[in-house]
């Protein structure tokens, strides 16, 4: 389905990242375990460094949090470096969105990223379509749930075309008030927002915000019934 910006109104796009500008199985079978044998290693080596020593504060707080709603994560004595690495390793099981734990999964892809041992995999269609927007007068913004450093290493030969990244900092993927923020933080209306994703949940949200939304359905994405009446596109091809 062709979708002409122009005709919509539209100044601003907003891109998800997994199933929507990089194949699922690049985050979920590349990015996710390469981090996650990692974890363990990365932690006891900066331990005693104060950045990573804030971070592990915070997950601090989770893991109580955690336990006060009896959720089982692993046993963590105060000051035991090994069972905070096991907590982290806990939360990545249950997909958690933790912000500590997005950090440190960051740090951890920027030593990869810099190296050259991880490589940034986009659809073949996304570096045209930014360049296209962005020529178009377009501001273009990323919202995912991985860190605004993360975002950046995927993005990193495109840059240049992204005015802004944003991370669960602004608030659930799922909420409505995360996309007010967003908006705000553009400063332009809802309404002349475009939001790209392939998850109806966080679609149904923009949606209320009320922000334009359309569906990607790439390939390996799980085949999903977005929001009443939602277009849907399988490339940015179609968004001209």
């Amino acid at each position: 389905m062709a979708i002409n910006l122009r005709d919509r109104g539209i100044g601003v796009i907003l891109l998800d990242i997994e199933g929507t500008t990089t194949p699922m199985a690049f985050v979920y079978d590349v990015l996710f375990p390469y981090a996650r044998a990692r974890l363990g290693a990365y932690v006891r080596a900066h331990a005693a460094e104060d950045e990573l020593r804030d971070v592990l504060a915070t997950l601090r707080v989770e893991w109580q949090e955690d336990a006060r709603k009896q959720l089982e994560p692993p046993p963590w004595a105060l000051a035991d470096v090994p069972a905070a690495a096991r907590y982290l390793d806990w939360l990545m099981e249950q997909d958690r969105k933790s912000p500590s734990l997005k950090r440190i999964q960051g740090w951890i892809w920027e030593s990869a990223f810099t190296s050259g041992e991880l490589q940034p995999d986009l659809f073949p269609d996304v570096a045209p379509a930014l360049a296209r927007w962005k020529a178009a007068g377009l501001e273009l913004g990323i919202y995912s749930s991985g860190s605004v450093l993360a975002q950046k290493l995927i993005f990193r030969d495109l840059l240049s075309y992204i005015s802004a990244f944003f991370d669960t900092s602004v608030g659930s993927k799922r909420s409505v008030a995360s996309y007010t923020r967003i908006a705000n933080e553009f400063q332009v209306p809802p309404e002349q927002i475009l939001f790209v994703s392939d998850v109806p949940e966080e679609l149904n949200a923009a949606l209320d915000a009320g922000m334009q939304i359309v569906l990607a359905v790439r390939p390996g994405n799980t085949p999903v019934d977005g929001p009443d009446s939602v277009e849907e596109i399988s490339s940015f091809d179609e968004v001209t």
